[in-house]
């Protein structure tokens, strides 16, 4: 049979032409779908937006187009002058650091950073927002906070690549399409992470308005989120804890920054008064943040200061009154006073140690903000202001304590802590110290490991018997402080404070700072309690093996270069010195080895008195020779205690009366 080419050819283009105008109608179709909602989306942002405020004429105008009126709103806030913003790319000079640009360029491949502990992760093409490389929630929670957006915002500004500003256009309206505030999405909306992106937000926006990129979809996309996030933000109201600090300055800023909305009053009115309410509910009268870990309360000086400073900016500040600014400067002196001399931190709770130095850039703000030139000695290193006139501090109601020997980076440094319950970031320690000599932290505190995704790690690191405190039948204590006595003096600084930690057995430790040398700890087990009294010691990790001498109930680190430590308890009838696992952590999820050990005594029945005194003597080269004993009508648990001590044959008498 013949064919026919010429009606095989006209069946050939006219399924083609069938073919095209298919793909057309649905790209007609969907091009009007995406249409109507970008229509929506402008509409509902209108209804969100106070344009009776001048300079909003044209757009209240122009309603009923919403694409001219969403590109008039644009061209608006793109030429807008009237807020301002500590972001300020017309006078900043940014400088990306090397993580800001890995960041940044993983970031357009939607390799992304989580909780920084952990390595960055592909999120895929189509990214999910929900992704869970690792067990740890704070991984998802801590990716929908974007830290690597901040880190293409300065990128951008840096560089003025628009490949920076383009992707991160595209990743804001991904997120606000994916993410909803609904039941499936709660990973991304805790109330912390609508509070950080509600501070951070408003900065990117100041970075990247001026791209070319910064298209009215983006802007309407943004705009609309940012009013969620208030709103959000205004049910949310986590009292006594920072997570309400942040909640207040997210819906501050996004009040401050953008007073077009109609409920920025009302937003920025109520996280004015949450700040207001509470600086005075959680700083304790010496300065501290009640959840009592340093990085926390570093935290929290920031989040009540930044807002403090946006009001500031916008000639707004008097909402706050002066005894606001007064609390943030005693919360600044916390780091001068309970630091160590490197910069370093006693990382008690949640906290970790840092970097040596790390404090020096926010001394040298605080320093020119309230006018103080201790605050600009620390940030020198001392080559400017003047030096702290104190060695020895009591931050009475937080329960810490620090002992110094000077102010440079070789000085012997003891900071202690007896304090309340600081709640899910604090741990049952009281009594425990930190012991810093020669520029090493010869005994630190063991830290916290991981907040989630390891309960038993987490766990392990909370034991009171991982501290450098007093233990009964190695069980937790709770917190029950109290503080005796707190007598610095020149040659001889005396802290003594208790614990009643168990329910028939208070811990009394009294320690004594010698000639701003070395120290005698005398750690009393008072009550009814029976069973294993124990005290537990630990050095730093790095030490070699440490050297113990049971003969004598001494154990000492042994460190090849620089300064070690001895600790030695007095023989009495039944002491045991013994070993125990020690593990200190650093970083997050990141921990080692170190040497550990107890020094026990069975208390046999309830009136038996339980003693322990012990030297704490850091040293460079060859141990000293000192001696200490328990002298007078020294009774345990009583009001005095007596104590001679021979050092290098000389002998002197210490002691106090409650």
């Amino acid at each position: 049979m013949a064919f026919d080419f010429q009606k095989k050819g006209i069946y050939i283009i006219s399924r083609k032409v069938f073919l095209l105008l298919c793909l057309f109608c649905f790209l007609l179709e969907n091009g009007k779908a995406q249409s109507n909602d970008f229509s929506h989306e402008t509409e509902k942002l209108f209804s969100r937006l106070n344009l009776d405020i001048h300079g909003l004429e044209k757009i209240r105008d122009a309603q009923n187009n919403p694409n001219l009126a969403a590109e008039q709103l644009l061209y608006y806030f793109k030429t807008r002058t009237s807020v301002k913003h500590p972001i300020n790319i017309s006078s900043e000079k940014t400088e990306a650091t090397q993580k800001d640009i890995k960041w940044a360029n993983d970031a357009l491949k939607h390799i992304f950073v989580g909780q920084p502990a952990y390595p960055s992760y592909f999120c895929g093409d189509d990214i999910d927002w929900n992704s869970r490389p690792v067990p740890d929630n704070e991984w998802v929670w801590q990716l929908n906070r974007m830290y690597f957006w901040n880190a293409m915002g300065k990128v951008y500004q840096q560089t003025g690549d628009e490949k920076y500003a383009k992707e991160w256009c595209k990743q804001l309206i991904d997120w606000t399409q994916k993410n909803p505030n609904d039941a499936d999405h709660k990973y991304a909306w805790r109330s912390i992470e609508a509070g950080i992106r509600g501070n951070s937000w408003t900065g990117l926006f100041q970075r990247f308005i001026g791209s070319p990129n910064f298209t009215p979809e983006v802007l309407v996309a943004f705009l609309n989120s940012m009013y969620d996030h208030a709103e959000f933000l205004m049910t949310k109201y986590s009292t006594r804890s920072n997570w309400g600090l942040m909640e207040a300055e997210g819906m501050a800023f996004i009040a401050i920054t953008f007073p077009e909305f109609k409920f920025s009053e009302k937003w920025k009115t109520e996280a004015f008064r949450r700040l207001n309410n509470e600086i005075n509910i959680q700083v304790y009268p010496d300065g501290h943040q009640r959840e009592l870990a340093i990085g926390y309360h570093l935290g929290c000086i920031n989040w009540f200061l930044r807002t403090y400073e946006l009001a500031k900016m916008n000639g707004i500040e008097n909402a706050f009154p002066k005894s606001y600014l007064e609390t943030i400067e005693k919360m600044c002196e916390v780091p001068m006073k309970i630091g160590l001399p490197d910069g370093t931190n006693a990382q008690f709770g949640d906290a970790w140690a840092g970097k040596p130095g790390q404090h020096s850039k926010q001394f040298l703000e605080w320093s020119k903000m309230f006018h103080r030139d201790d605050f600009l000695y620390l940030a020198t290193e001392g080559k400017q202001g003047t030096e702290p006139d104190k060695t020895a501090f009591a931050l009475k109601q937080s329960g810490l304590y620090s002992m110094r020997s000077g102010w440079d980076k070789e000085a012997t440094c003891l900071v202690l802590k007896c304090g309340p319950d600081g709640g899910f970031h604090c741990q049952p320690d009281n009594g425990t110290f930190t012991l810093y000599a020669g520029g090493r932290n010869l005994m630190p505190d063991a830290g916290s490991y991981i907040y989630s995704g390891d309960p038993k790690n987490r766990s392990w690191f909370r034991q009171t018997r991982v501290h450098q405190t007093l233990t009964l039948n190695d069980e937790n204590t709770n917190y029950s402080p109290k503080l005796l006595k707190w007598q610095p003096g020149n040659d001889l600084d005396i802290l003594v404070v208790e614990n009643a930690g168990y329910k028939n057995l208070t811990h009394r430790r009294s320690v004594f700072f010698i000639d701003k040398k070395y120290l005698v700890i005398v750690d009393e087990a008072i009550g009814t309690g029976t069973g294993n009294v124990d005290i537990h010691f630990q050095l730093a990790p790095g030490a070699g093996v440490a050297v113990f001498n049971r003969d004598y109930f001494s154990v000492h680190s042994n460190f090849k270069k620089g300064w070690n430590v001895l600790v030695q308890t007095n023989k009495q009838k039944g002491l045991k010195l013994e070993e125990e696992e020690g593990q200190v952590s650093f970083e997050y999820t990141k921990k080692e080895p170190r040497p550990a050990f107890r020094f026990r005594i069975e208390k046999e029945n309830e009136k038996h008195p339980v003693r322990f005194v012990t030297l704490v003597v850091p040293y460079e080269r060859e141990k000293p020779d000192i001696k200490v004993e328990v002298v007078g009508n020294s009774k345990i648990g009583g009001s005095e205690l007596q104590l001679e001590i021979e050092e290098n044959g000389k002998i002197k008498t210490i002691g106090y009366t409650l």
